[in-house]
């Protein structure tokens, strides 16, 4: 099992997220923890967002308050209700938000069936619950579901990830050649990428680029490739070296290989759905390309921006070290394109969640009222709020648009 943790600051958009999914009867509410019930066992963003507003104003000296965890199982894992709400207040109880409020979403709207917890990190008493340790901690509750519930392990995982580190390169160090070799020759046996540019985006993280170059030798085509090595903001501080410094797996015949090979697993890769997920949550709690990428990056995830000479985005591409694969933007959804992402941090048009935030009359209870009724000492483990609910279809997987395509396209209105 895997768990995300997000820490952020717009609780309303974190709720926002995931009511959204229950209102479109992809998803459902399985537990309240210190949040009162309703009547009528209906919600609104509203509401939720009032029950956490005790705690957010007594300290307004933390940044970020929010806190959005999901737990993944393996697709192959038969979760219940019953399990999932068992693992949630395990897990809360563990990581120390035991005495916050919090709500469990179950999502259904991909085959992965999953949970996503939102709390804060403020106490009633507007003292901060330490998190300095948080990431071994979850890992390690983790294992002791997966044990508890005989889930699949994703122990082996993680440990291929830590066992194996790349360095950037470093150009004023010297031996550049062995640099880009101690990354290129290994890269590919623990990444999945399948295009040039996925493969390019994953390099500009160890400061190196490959570069197509195409030419005629004795009458016959000729197909290779070079690498260079980048400084900090991406500029050449090198010259370029054959792809055959660097063994068969670095070369142009390979990588086509690879980019194959890598179409077929990603195809299958649940980490699609998780990165999906996660993706769109920053989205609609991030305000900027900064926090954007922040956020993301917290959770084991680097964004990759391409923009062309005038400033416009043509391609975006996510990295995720946890599965250790690079998806194009389009790739994962087409609200994730290139074109969404411009239009957002270019031209000041967020992606919106568009839903009717179903508002009632407990909507009204004044925050003074709500706090009196959190302070109180007793479990609200009987209050479970459920909903019937019938999963969707899974989203269509869209290819990124060719950059050059587009410049065509862009010469032909100004002509």
């Amino acid at each position: 099992m895997i768990a995300k943790i997000g820490k952020g600051s717009n609780m309303y958009g974190a709720i926002l997220y995931n009511q959204q999914k229950v209102d479109k009867e992809n998803g459902t509410v399985l537990l309240l923890n210190k949040i009162p019930d309703t009547v009528d066992g209906r919600y609104s963003v509203a509401y939720f967002n009032k029950c956490f507003e005790p705690y957010l104003s007594a300290n307004i000296k933390t940044e970020k308050t929010v806190r959005h965890i999901s737990l993944n199982p393996d697709p192959a894992d038969k979760v219940s209700d019953e399990q999932f709400m068992e693992m949630a207040q395990e897990y809360m109880e563990r990581m120390g938000y035991g005495n916050q409020p919090y709500i469990v979403f179950k999502h259904t709207d991909i085959d992965r069936m999953h949970i996503h917890i939102v709390s804060t990190c403020v106490a009633i008493d507007g003292k901060k619950i330490p998190d300095d340790y948080d990431h071994p901690r979850s890992m390690a509750i983790c294992r002791d579901l997966e044990t508890k519930y005989n889930l699949q392990k994703a122990t082996d995982q993680e440990q291929k990830q830590t066992n194996k580190v790349f360095k950037p390169v470093n150009h004023k160090n010297g031996d550049i050649k062995s640099q880009i070799a101690s990354v290129v020759r290994y890269l590919p046996k623990y990444y999945s990428y399948n295009t040039i540019g996925s493969y390019n985006a994953l390099l500009s993280l160890f400061n190196i680029t490959a570069e197509e170059v195409k030419g005629e030798r004795n009458g016959q085509p000729v197909n290779g490739l070079v690498y260079v090595a980048l400084d900090k903001n991406g500029n050449k501080v090198s010259n370029p070296f054959k792809a055959s410094l660097f063994g068969k797996d670095a070369g142009v015949i390979q990588l086509q290989k690879h980019f194959e090979q890598s179409k077929e697993k990603m195809k299958i890769n649940p980490a699609r759905s998780v990165l999906k997920n996660t993706i769109e949550l920053a989205i609609h709690t991030t305000n900027s390309e900064t926090d954007f990428k922040k956020q993301l990056v917290e959770q084991g995830i680097n964004t990759i921006v391409r923009r062309n000479e005038s400033g416009r985005i043509y391609g975006i591409t996510f990295i995720d070290h946890e599965s250790q694969s690079v998806w194009n933007g389009s790739q994962l959804e087409r609200n994730l394109s290139a074109n969404v992402f411009n239009d957002w941090w270019n031209n000041g048009n967020k992606p919106e969640l568009k839903i009717q935030d179903k508002v009632n009359e407990i909507d009204n209870l004044p925050t003074q009222d709500l706090f009196e009724f959190l302070s109180q000492e007793h479990s609200l483990n009987t209050d479970i709020g459920l909903f019937s609910v019938l999963p969707d279809a899974q989203g269509v997987d869209y290819e990124e648009e060719q950059f050059a395509k587009r410049m065509k396209k862009k010469k032909g209105r100004k002509l």
